[in-house]
């Protein structure tokens, strides 16, 4: 065999396997199970929290319930559903995490339960800039039967907002400057939840939330339950 063709057959191979392993991304999320067990009501557990900022778990919590709701849920009211677990004795988003989903539907009649984890939460601070990035992912299971109904990740940061252009060296720095003190007295981290709470429980966006059935869109996102409303 010629050495220039089983060089070329080598690249070949290696070029192919290399593209029939790599994982693929952007696949449609399997809703099945969501569809069968289509939830009218909605309860959030106040999120895990694996950043530093003590802040991040209650900011999140403030902000999951509109995007729920506007996407056709039930969704029951936070100060309601904090106040019955810290009666039941439960008082840290650890723990609360850690009830049974049988006990939570025999405690608030909810259909589904959503979990919140916390992965980034405030500013970094770099050589000449300061960026606030909210990252969080989250899980809905039914309460009927444990199931896993859906699941997915959002972020957001000042980054997109932000613009580096021009300037040079000193413009960047001014430019940093401004961002630390924006960041600082506006809150930025709970303004930037408030935008990652949108994208991740948001129905009508790729493998996002499904519309429920209190929305008009429910149905028309290609995913009718097959339950039907219950």
């Amino acid at each position: 065999m010629h050495p220039a063709f089983a060089i070329s057959c080598f690249l070949f191979c290696t070029a192919f396997c290399l593209t029939s392993c790599a994982p693929r991304h952007g696949q449609p999320y399997d809703y099945t199970a969501y569809r069968q067990r289509m939830p009218r009501s909605i309860l959030v557990l106040p999120p895990l929290n694996k950043s530093p900022d003590v802040n991040a778990t209650y900011s999140l919590l403030a902000h999951a319930t509109m995007p729920l709701a506007e996407s056709g849920y039930y969704v029951f009211p936070v100060a309601l559903v904090d106040e019955t677990f810290k009666q039941n004795g439960f008082t840290s988003a650890v723990d609360i995490q850690t009830i049974a989903p049988a006990k939570l539907r025999e405690i608030f009649g909810a259909d589904a339960v959503l979990s919140i984890t916390v992965t980034d939460y405030g500013a970094s601070y770099r050589v000449v800039d300061s960026v606030v990035t909210v990252s969080a992912h989250a899980k809905l299971v039914d309460l009927e039967t444990g199931n896993l109904l859906w699941q997915g990740s959002a972020t957001a940061s000042t980054a997109e907002e932000q613009n580096n252009s021009g300037g040079g060296l000193a413009g960047a720095l001014v430019s940093a400057v401004i961002n630390q003190i924006v960041n600082n007295v506006t809150d930025s981290s709970h303004r930037i939840a408030g935008r990652t709470s949108e994208r991740l429980l948001s129905a009508g966006i790729p493998n996002g939330i499904l519309y429920g059935p209190r929305s008009p869109r429910f149905g028309t996102d290609g995913f009718a339950a097959e339950r039907g409303m219950r």
